[in-house]
């Protein structure tokens, strides 16, 4: 195990990915098991699939928010706000949806992939948080469908979350990468932001990434067990 120790640093960044919530028994999203591997994007989380039926798309997200509601935070989510509570400098970017972290306790800076219990109305330029299960009503007061407020494959990021995310990377004097695949871009290239202004990187994953050469420390374990261990 590695000497790096939380309590070491001032200004830490977790940034985690799908294999933070793995634990908790929500899917990730490649490899096996992975949510992709079971349904086609382009018939449930697409622009496209929205625009030509919308009803079946939440459906397919209705059932996700009820998997996900049915799942608790785990032991890492809970690490990881103790370590922000103690140190107030220290943030959380998560490519996530799912809104665990929030409900662990801990304040999340950046939601670079949207959040799960968030629903958007384009037309009338409106955001707003909603945790109905399922999610009624489906239709804003203008007519038209609420959208679940996440990126979508063939989206683009919200450049003014990628600004939070790159202002908290710039800061940091720890970066923690948990879980992530480092194949999603442009999400994947941002820890190289913590590694260009000399931050100390540590990667937690079960096993190597296409970008674990970037980090300092390679720890191998589940996230819950070594991220306590940093936490001693």
């Amino acid at each position: 195990m590695s000497r790096i120790r939380f309590s070491d640093f001032e200004r830490i960044v977790f940034f985690t990915g799908a294999g933070m919530s793995a634990e908790s028994g929500i899917p990730t999203y490649r490899g096996k098991g992975g949510i992709w591997a079971e349904y086609d994007y382009e018939d449930y989380a697409c622009q496209r699939a929205f625009d030509r039926d919308p009803e079946r798309v939440w459906d397919f997200h209705d059932r996700r928010r009820a998997a996900v509601r049915a799942c608790e935070p785990n032991d890492g989510h809970r690490v990881v706000t103790a370590v922000q509570e103690r140190r107030p400098g220290t943030l959380v970017v998560t490519q996530n949806i799912d809104g665990m972290h929030q409900r662990a306790g801990a304040a999340v800076t950046a939601e670079l992939h949207g959040s799960l219990w968030r629903v958007r109305c384009d037309a009338d330029e409106i955001v707003r948080d909603d945790d109905t299960v399922p999610m009624t009503p489906r239709k804003c007061s203008c007519g038209g469908y609420w959208r679940p407020d996440i990126v979508w494959f063939e989206d683009s990021l919200d450049h003014r979350v990628v600004c939070r995310a790159r202002e908290a990377l710039e800061a940091c004097d720890l970066l923690v990468s948990i879980g992530t695949s480092a194949v999603v871009y442009p999400a994947a290239e941002l820890p190289r932001i913590a590694v260009q202004r000399g931050a100390v990187t540590v990667e937690i994953n079960l096993e190597d990434t296409p970008l674990s050469h970037l980090y300092q420390h390679r720890l191998r374990g589940k996230a819950s067990d070594v991220l306590a261990e940093l936490n001693r």
